[in-house]
């Protein structure tokens, strides 16, 4: 079984070092960091969590604070933070925040009495430090770690994708925009489709669930009159139920109407037709968090880093090209 002096062999530094560098009781450069847990993964050196605990008064124990586990989207982010987790020694304590505030802070307030580590969060509303380390994901803000994908490409990948298949004029359905990765989403897709002569015929905001507005449903049960030849969903939970609606109506998909999604739920291959969307990399995602967390204990004074990671788009049955 490696030792302690081994990871600090490997890493060609001492023993005290390694040790401030695992136990979080030095400052220590970055690359110094780096290369211990490198060499922590390498020998698969298993540190004593519980011991480490009792010398500081923390546990073992990583928060993660979702909004929504209906969303698809949050219980496959779970399971990738929780193999990352797992991985760097950690147990998870998980708190479904249900999209409200109030629940939030409770849950928060429950993880500092039980003197978690830190954790990972994808806040609800207005982000107010807690009394423990966090890395925020997915909805990020200034002043705080962060972790999220780069939504404005996917908005861009997503108005691409509609120009290489001819579509001209769409409809879109933006998620909420009080939420900074819906309007980075819009954002993006609305600037490639100004520069591309893509006309954006109407806009519907819609919550990021299967309930549309009212509004919303009757725009796509009107497809048939062909003002649009493509809707655009902020994330696919509102492509999934926009394609119920059309569905309903007896609009065909593709055939009458493409429908493109964001994310790559795993429903999006369920669906018939499958959904084109823009996957997000939820096991960067859940890897690049955890490293950050782990460094912010290795320099609890520094500043804080923002890491936006690429998507890409997954062209599948649900999108064609237009027939002229």
């Amino acid at each position: 079984m490696p030792t302690l002096r081994d990871v600090a062999k490997l890493a060609g530094v001492s023993h005290t070092t390694a040790s401030h560098v695992l136990n979080g009781t030095k400052r220590v450069r970055p690359e110094v960091v780096d290369r211990v847990w490198a060499a922590v993964e390498t020998l698969k050196y298993r540190l004593n969590r519980p011991a480490q605990a009792l010398r500081r008064g923390q546990s073992h124990i990583l928060g993660l604070v979702l909004p929504d586990l209906t969303n698809p989207f949050f219980p496959g982010l779970a399971q990738a933070i929780g193999l990352a987790v797992r991985k760097a020694g950690y147990a998870l304590n998980l708190v479904d925040s249900l999209e409200d505030g109030a629940v939030e802070a409770e849950g928060l307030s429950r993880l500092a009495e039980e003197q978690v580590a830190g954790a990972i969060w994808v806040p609800v509303g207005t982000y107010v430090p807690p009394p423990f380390p966090v890395v925020l994901l997915d909805r990020t803000t200034e002043g705080a770690d962060g972790v999220e994908a780069d939504h404005f490409l996917g908005g861009q990948l997503q108005a691409r994708h509609a120009l290489d298949l001819g579509h001209q004029r769409v409809g879109l359905l933006s998620g909420p925009q009080s939420l900074r990765s819906a309007r980075l989403r819009r954002e993006g897709f609305l600037a490639e489709a100004e520069t591309g002569g893509l006309e954006v015929v109407w806009e519907e905001e819609v919550p990021f669930s299967l309930k549309l507005s009212p509004r919303a449903r009757a725009r796509l049960r009107a497809i048939r009159n062909k003002e649009i030849t493509l809707v655009v969903a902020a994330n696919d939970v509102i492509a999934v139920a926009a394609l119920e609606v059309l569905r309903e109506a007896g609009i065909r998909v593709p055939e009458e109407v493409s429908l493109v999604g964001y994310d790559d739920i795993p429903w999006a291959t369920l669906v018939h037709p499958p959904l084109t969307t823009v996957r997000q990399p939820m096991k960067e995602m859940a890897e690049a968090a955890i490293a950050l967390f782990l460094r912010r204990l290795q320099e609890p004074g520094g500043e804080a880093v923002r890491i936006v990671l690429p998507v890409t788009l997954i062209p599948r049955g649900s999108t064609q090209e237009v027939k002229q």
